[in-house]
């Protein structure tokens, strides 16, 4: 006589939670997800299910070069206001921007600028064009900026030396709205690793390990993980909610 499976509702839901995440959520992050459906169980417990229905993330990373517009100081160059102080309790008080690249099956290349809020992780704009021109990069700073303009604090926005950063246009419209620019010291990733970091989670979940795309194709990946991260990506750092989720129970709460 088969004996029935008191764990089978519980396995059926981690199975679910780890293909409805692309097979990117290890056994903590699905505790979470699971902790968020009202669903309390130990993370162990979790992990030891996940041994068993042979759940593993096998995504990997690869060294990539890693883009860089420095051309030296065509322009201003701004202090460091940031000093690798990220955290901030206030929403669209810290923000952060850079731009990577990625190779393309059609032979074409695709340039992604996002722009970050450091108070959760949420990506406010972004930009994704063949070419990393200047008005690939301003475009979303504009519209970071109308998402920001009625923000309690004065906003700082923080980025590498890259000639796009240095460029009047950038510099002016930032005085303009009354934000303040700071910039990482030449040559140190570390100084700008929020953005540094969600580059290489991007990558490691949706671009590595599978085959490459063409440009339109890796360009409505992109899109479809950005809303993805944003939305339903849940964080420990942010006690297990997506950044949105997170910024819209913190603005309830202090309301």
């Amino acid at each position: 006589m088969k004996t029935e499976n008191p764990n089978q509702e519980l396995e059926e839901k981690i199975q679910t939670i780890f293909e409805e995440n692309d097979e990117n959520y290890g056994y903590r992050r699905i505790q979470l997800d699971l902790k968020n459906k009202g669903i309390t169980v130990n993370h162990k417990k979790v992990q030891r299910i996940m041994g068993k229905l042979g759940l593993k993330v096998e995504k990997f990373t690869r060294k990539s070069r890693r883009y860089s517009s420095y051309q030296g100081t065509i322009g201003t160059v701004a202090k460091n206001l940031i000093h690798r102080r990220f955290y901030t309790n206030t929403a669209y008080q810290k923000l952060t921007t850079d731009i990577t690249e990625f190779k393309c099956s059609d032979g074409f290349k695709l340039y992604l600028s996002p722009i970050m809020d450091m108070y959760n992780g949420e990506i406010l704009s972004y930009g994704i064009h063949m070419h990393p021109t200047l008005d690939f990069v301003m475009k979303p700073l504009e519209d970071a900026l109308q998402i920001v303009k009625d923000s309690k604090y004065r906003t700082t926005i923080h980025s590498y030396q890259g000639w796009h950063y240095q460029h009047r246009n950038w510099v002016k419209t930032l005085k303009a709205h009354h934000v303040f620019q700071s910039m990482s010291r030449k040559g140190n990733c570390l100084d700008n690793s929020p953005m540094v970091n969600f580059f290489g989670l991007l990558k490691q979940e949706m671009y590595y390990g599978v085959a490459l795309r063409t440009y339109v194709e890796l360009k409505r990946d992109i899109e479809s993980y950005i809303n993805y991260y944003n939305t339903k990506r849940i964080k420990q750092k942010l006690a297990g909610m997506s950044p949105v989720q997170y910024r819209l129970q913190t603005s309830q709460l202090a309301a």
